[in-house]
């Protein structure tokens, strides 16, 4: 992933001494010496070390809980947007497909104990399995896949939810921070209580008026994030140091 560079980081050039005209050169101004691609930057990235703070460390790619990826990007990122945080569903919510997988992988052989499909060739009893190999597989590839990239993201800029249903369909929502007005959260059932996942609910004031992360690991810490990243922008808005 391209790496966006923090332009507000950028001091203006030092300004030239020179001896022999310092006392008739008139001193420039704050303002004069500022570059006017800085003065022009709306962007914004807090500090790496409140983000750690905020939501730990993680490295594995297939985490359900990323913390500033280096695996993930999606074309309508800005050239200046930096990923904080990508979301997967928790790890758990996979057990039930992983299971039925599982049972799948054990039908062919009750197919052979009980002998259902004794009234075909040979041939043809291998060509069935394979087939139900086949869809075996190609139904948790598909769950696999749908987990893998359905991903919650939130940048220096927005929030984003990508939506990946199958191969063939992608849906795409975002919300600036901006018009955020209300995040809560809510986890439920036993499961969500003793992995600590649940669905963050985003209420805004765009066209898209509800974003929901659902089954998320660690929604206190996305709550606390969304409210520090809000009052950072509002306070860089408004013109005060980050």
């Amino acid at each position: 992933m391209n790496r966006s560079r923090d332009l507000d980081t950028i001091a203006p050039d030092d300004p030239i001494e020179n001896g022999s005209t310092s006392e008739s050169t008139p001193t420039s101004s704050p303002e004069a010496k500022t570059p006017s691609s800085a003065k022009a930057n709306t962007h914004f990235s807090p500090p790496t070390e409140e983000v750690y703070t905020i939501l730990g460390h993680t490295s594995s790619p297939f985490s359900s809980f990323l913390v500033r990826p280096k695996v993930f990007d999606f074309s309508e990122r800005d050239n200046d947007e930096e990923i904080l945080l990508a979301l997967r569903p928790h790890w758990f919510t996979n057990v039930s497909w992983i299971l039925t997988a599982i049972a799948m992988l054990f039908v062919p052989l009750l197919f052979s104990i009980f002998d259902f499909l004794g009234f075909l060739p040979i041939r043809y009893q291998m060509v069935s399995m394979l087939f139900w190999y086949l869809v075996t597989f190609i139904f948790a590839f598909e769950k696999f896949l749908s987990w893998y990239f359905d991903v919650y993201m939130i940048t220096n800029e927005r929030v984003v939810d990508i939506d990946f249903n199958n191969m063939l369909n992608k849906k795409f929502a975002e919300a600036d921070l901006d018009v955020i007005q209300d995040v809560s959260s809510s986890v439920k059932g036993l499961a969500g209580t003793m992995f600590n996942y649940g669905n963050v609910l985003i209420q805004t004031a765009a066209e898209q008026n509800e974003l929901t992360f659902e089954k998320v690991p660690n929604p206190e810490r996305i709550i606390k994030l969304l409210a520090q990243l809000r009052e950072e922008k509002e306070h860089h808005a408004l013109g005060g140091k980050q």
